[in-house]
């Protein structure tokens, strides 16, 4: 098949297909030389008209139907990243199939979700926060503060897409209570609010979807547990920050761990910097350097079976968009 890449900023192909990956599309189709962006793509015009499958990652851009107009041939796009909502809907209309890395791009987040989850309940986070001196080293009244521990002990992972499944995949491996509270009210066994209430640990992994704008407050932050954490891995969108701010500040007690936050980074200023109880993380949390190449090799081995006529698994619908 014929190949090509696009993308809005090369520099993004170059880093996810790193490592060789560049070099294995090209081994296995006949792939155009040059990254086409969706500034330059008239100027590509003649080899536009035989490309059959385009590569892409990070900075994809949304096809004009004229553009679309200029790939006759075009059979499938092979996604590098997670969500494809921004770009999928011009292609699944003309029955362009479309795949994506979304499942791959879910173990680092997981992996990072998990790991805060079990020092979560260990109480690390405050612990280490309030160990300023030997008389705090004691596990008495006037200690630093100790967590509840791991065994048998409540988390609630808000969404049940690819994250939360797989963080909860993860979190099997112990001895834990894990509820996954689904994005959709009429599918939950467990409220929004029961969850705050009852987890030690509360770990928000909704979908981008502009219904869950600022659906965690205030007073979801004011009915947690003492001593019980909150992880942002999602959108910072999804929370009134404003009433998590003030909540936080009246309940140092609680700890919150954002590595999402709205806007994003935060203003100077922000009270997120300075809160004792917050720990800001810069976006981490999904694929980074060594990790992004993995969501290459999805798209590789997709490939190859859409090329053979066998089954995928990771192509993107209509009815998926804008849920994981």
């Amino acid at each position: 098949m014929k190949s090509a890449f696009f993308v809005n900023d090369p520099g993004t192909i170059n880093y996810v297909y790193a490592k060789g990956r560049k070099e294995r599309i090209a081994a296995i189709s006949e792939l155009y030389p040059e990254i086409i962006s969706g500034k330059d793509f008239e100027r590509h015009s003649v080899a536009l008209k035989d490309i059959e499958a385009v590569f892409s990652t990070w900075g994809m851009f949304c096809p004009t139907e004229e553009q679309l107009d200029m790939m006759p041939k075009l059979q499938a796009v092979f996604y590098a990243a997670g969500a494809t909502d921004k770009f999928a809907r011009p292609f699944l209309r003309r029955g362009i199939k479309v795949f994506s890395s979304w499942q791959a791009n879910a173990i680092p987040v997981a992996e990072f979700c998990a790991a805060q989850i079990l020092l979560a309940l260990k109480g690390f986070f405050r612990n280490t926060r309030e160990l300023k001196s030997k008389e705090k080293w004691t596990r008495e009244a006037h200690g630093a503060f100790v967590g509840p521990g791991i065994f048998e002990e409540m988390v609630a992972l808000i969404g049940a897409g690819a994250i939360a499944q797989k963080t909860q995949e993860f979190l099997a491996k112990h001895d834990i209570n894990v509820v996954v509270i689904p994005s959709r009210k009429e599918n939950r066994t467990l409220s929004l609010e029961d969850a705050f209430k009852t987890a030690f640990v509360v770990s928000n992994h909704l979908p981008d979807r502009s219904d869950n704008r600022g659906v965690i407050n205030g007073q979801h932050f004011r009915s947690m547990r003492p001593g019980a954490v909150f992880v942002n891995t999602g959108r910072g969108a999804q929370v009134n920050e404003t009433e998590m701010i003030a909540a936080l500040k009246e309940r140092p007690d609680l700890t919150a761990l954002l590595d999402v936050t709205y806007p994003e980074p935060p203003e100077n200023g922000s009270a997120l910097y300075t809160l004792p109880n917050v720990h800001l993380s810069s976006h981490i949390a999904g694929s980074v350097n060594n990790e992004v190449v993995r969501m290459a090799d999805y798209m590789i081995e997709e490939f190859v079976r859409f090329q053979s006529g066998e089954t995928p698994r990771y192509e993107v619908t209509e009815s998926s968009l804008m849920t994981s």
